[in-house]
């Protein structure tokens, strides 16, 4: 059971890398070569994109500081150190809702919006999907927290952790 629960998840991951693959797929071929309809130039006329070293750095920053928090909760799991993966837990959570505020900052910061050409549209529906990803990822983590302090994973049981992780 817990091989094919493994399969699965990792099935579903490549699921979701070839869903978002499309998306910058779509990106990158609009930006290298842009047709007339959007002025033949990236970013489109009357576009003003993101600072890239403001928020998205930021972002980027928060979501490689939860990677690692969360590794730490998984190893301090491992080695029955429950006190410090519930502590690792939480900082995760934190990060993940404090990347989702971030981002909602974002929207709101651009002079853009979904129905401005396939720029905004590519933005939008990649961050988006992003964003919904994080909301879903720290929810299953709340709640695999929620499971830790009530002591139902062992150092050798603990799959649904995992997949919450990943």
């Amino acid at each position: 059971v817990y091989n094919g629960l493994r399969w699965g998840m990792l099935l579903f991951i490549t699921s979701e890398v070839c869903f978002f693959f499309a998306f910058f797929w779509a990106y990158f071929h609009s930006s290298l070569a842009p047709n007339t309809d959007i002025g033949s130039c990236w970013p489109p006329i009357n576009i003003s994109p993101l600072n890239p070293f403001q928020i998205p750095l930021l972002n980027t920053i928060i979501l490689l500081s939860s990677g690692v928090s969360v590794t730490w909760a998984h190893h301090s799991l491992m080695n029955k150190d429950l006190k410090s993966s519930t502590h690792s837990m939480i900082i995760t959570i934190i990060l993940g809702f404090y990347f989702t505020i971030l981002q909602m900052m974002e929207y709101l910061e651009t002079s853009f919006s979904i129905s401005d050409s396939i720029y905004g549209s590519t933005f939008f529906v990649a961050t988006g999907f992003h964003g919904l990803h994080v909301i879903i990822g720290s929810t299953f983590l709340l709640m695999c927290l929620i499971r830790i302090m009530m002591n139902h994973f062992s150092s050798s049981h603990h799959f649904g952790f995992e997949a919450a992780a990943w």
